[in-house]
């Protein structure tokens, strides 16, 4: 039976792109996926290719024609979700400069003292304590060592609006993600003069901004082509990966929480005002929907941490997460801070590592100390919402983490 008014969503993720064709009630009818790599030059330092992100769609929706042809050909409409925060440079001509500075990269940590010390309004302003994971010290960054790029630069792009530009022509960004680079007022929803000037950038370097339920541009005729559409979708503003996250949720309303283990771990909670809280390292962003905001506490090494630990063992995470019975009860302690940390430590060059190692430990206890580590980083980021004024009895869990039920109850016994 042919399914009109099917939809596209696609997530720039930071291991993977996926893309999946999804009808009118919300089922999933083909998807597809390619893997990416992170590149890291020096020590603490995390980049990508946009063009791997590029050549990935491309593939994805390639196979989803190739597969699904007649069911794609209806789909009137392209949701855009994808990792947060990355530092995408463009020169006039469009070419990329450089490697995108991930959302993970810890290079810029000077910059942010830098900022905190010369603009003495950026938390008021932007709601949040100046990270390296944020996109505007990351430009401070490139004008300090690379200044011939930055000189270049015509436009800066989160992951996602690099996606969308090469698909419909538009620079155009939605709320929830301009909020991670600490260059939108979060309160106004608009872009600060101030904040941009603070960081040697100006409005005419940002892409345009829409909520994320707004339409935000319609795909190319040539890629309309390429792909079948009957009629060329529109694109949605859509949002951050957890700003999509929450929308898929229904963690729309004021109260609703979850938690995603994903690459990174997050606790989110909707609010209906902007309700900044800096000083605990809580993130206060914009929902993906209008008038709707957001606070977040973030580990960065959720999911990427087992991940880690299955790279080590030459094992696939499901074999190691397999090992964990009744009989492991005795773990030494993980603390996952394999990319620094956010929530509540603000600190880009804490490092990770295992303690109360012994004779008898087992690699089924080290795995179970991973899961316990993430889970108790998580603990941290309730607390410090709770400290902010936000008390959750009740959250979703999303996120590859997800899939495993042990880390899952982990979760709800750490959490309460």
């Amino acid at each position: 039976m042919m399914t009109t008014n099917s939809t596209i969503g696609i997530d720039i993720g930071t291991s993977s792109v996926k893309v999946a064709l999804v009808d009118a009630d919300d089922r999933v009818l083909a998807q597809a996926s390619r893997a990416l790599q992170v590149s890291r030059p020096q020590r603490g330092f995390s980049e990508q290719a946009p063009e791997d992100w590029w050549k990935a769609v491309c593939e994805c929706m390639d196979e989803l024609r190739e597969r699904h042809g007649a069911q794609l050909a209806e789909a009137v409409a392209i949701g855009l979700s994808g990792q947060m925060h990355g530092a995408t440079l463009l020169d006039e001509e469009g070419q990329v400069l450089r490697p995108c500075i991930l959302w993970n990269d810890g290079r810029s940590a000077p910059q942010c003292e830098q900022l905190t010390r010369s603009w003495p309004r950026l938390q008021q302003v932007t709601g949040n304590l100046a990270m390296p994971g944020f996109t505007a010290p990351k430009l401070m960054w490139v004008r300090e060592h690379e200044p011939q790029l930055f000189a270049r630069t015509d436009k800066v792009l989160l992951p996602k609006a690099y996606v969308r530009w090469r698909l419909s022509g538009e620079f155009i960004e939605d709320m929830s993600d301009a909020s991670g680079t600490l260059w939108l007022d979060v309160g106004k929803r608009d872009w600060s003069d101030e904040a941009l000037a603070a960081t040697g950038m100006n409005r005419r370097q940002m892409p345009g901004l829409v909520e994320g339920n707004a339409v935000a541009g319609r795909l190319s005729e040539g890629l309309a082509w390429r792909w079948g559409f009957k009629t060329p979708p529109l694109i949605a503003g859509g949002g951050g990966d957890n700003a999509a996250g929450a929308v898929g949720l229904g963690a729309t309303r004021p109260g609703d929480a979850f938690v995603s283990l994903g690459t990174s771990g997050v606790l989110w909670a909707t609010t209906a005002a902007f309700a900044p809280a800096p000083q605990l390292a809580v993130h206060a962003f914009c929902h993906a929907l209008p008038d709707t905001w957001h606070q977040m506490g973030v580990t960065l090494s959720a999911a990427a941490s087992l991940a880690w630990w299955a790279g080590i063992c030459g094992r696939p995470e499901a074999s190691l997460l397999a090992e964990i019975d009744e009989d492991t009860t005795v773990a030494p302690f993980f603390g996952p801070y394999l990319n620094g940390e956010r929530t509540p430590h603000n600190d880009a060059n804490v490092r990770g590592g295992f303690a109360g190692l012994a004779g008898d430990t087992s690699r089924a206890g080290m795995t179970l100390a991973i899961l316990e580590g993430v889970a108790y980083t998580m603990r941290d980021a309730q607390q410090a919402l709770a400290a902010a004024g936000t008390t959750l009895t009740e959250a979703d869990i999303i996120g590859g983490g997800a899939r495993s039920p042990l880390w899952c109850q982990l979760m709800a016994d750490v959490l309460g």
